[in-house]
């Protein structure tokens, strides 16, 4: 498949590494440019590109950058890109670690679905939950015993099925986590965040999911207001 990339943080690097490795043709593009990337894409094979032509690369678009950049790509980022064209989001809602405050989250909006508004696509949310060495590095053939699992969200089967091909490609069992909706239950602070789950493991601590978001992955309290 072609893979649009945005984003070259440590996920995004390593889906370009991994995604190379498993046949697909990447396009991988960053907020400082394509000529800031010769060093990956010397390593990989992948093609340096702008934004933009990260959108239109072909089968699959992957965002994944931090939740307080989403409202600065370009309005008309997805202009004329297939409606057949799967978006992927990876990201995470850091509050007090980086991204600042979102209203929408803070007020119950899962992650993706708010990714998915500011985008005006609909997402499917993947890769989110597990550290970026470990997508690098713990892939291993299907059908492997103690094979790491990763949840997958979202609403529309077709789009969700190639979500799955490309979790299986990278070395990773996919989990179905139900809608975009209920991303929730693979959100920081959730029993699935973090661990190098299962796939049985993985649907059990998406089902022991707590709706109320940890302090800690919550914005600081606003003065005179509570939390």
């Amino acid at each position: 498949m072609k893979i649009g990339i945005i984003g070259a943080g440590n996920i995004g690097s390593a889906l370009t590494r991994r995604f190379t490795a498993a046949g697909h043709q990447v396009f991988v593009a960053n907020s400082r440019g394509p000529q800031t990337l010769t060093k990956l894409a010397a390593e990989t094979g992948a093609k340096p590109v702008n934004v933009k032509e990260a959108a239109h690369a072909g089968d699959v678009v992957v965002v994944t950058i931090p939740e307080k950049n989403i409202s600065i790509l370009p309005a008309d980022l997805f202009k004329d890109v297939p409606a057949s064209v799967v978006v992927i989001d990876t990201g995470n809602y850091y509050p007090r670690q980086r991204d600042g405050r979102i209203d929408a989250i803070e007020n119950g909006m899962p992650e993706s679905q708010w990714v998915a508004q500011q985008l005006g696509r609909p997402v499917i949310k993947a890769f989110n939950n597990i550290y970026a060495a470990r997508l690098q590095n713990f892939g291993l053939p299907a059908g492997t015993t103690g094979r790491v699992a990763i949840p997958v969200a979202g609403d529309d089967p077709k789009a969700k099925a190639i979500a799955f091909r490309l979790v299986d490609d990278i070395g990773f069992d996919p989990v179905d986590a139900g809608g975009l909706a209920e991303s929730w239950r693979q959100q920081p602070g959730t029993p699935v965040y973090g661990p190098d789950f299962i796939a049985a493991e993985v649907q059990r601590a998406l089902s022991q999911a707590s709706r109320e978001r940890p302090v800690a992955f919550r914005a600081e309290e606003r003065k005179g207001t509570s939390a």
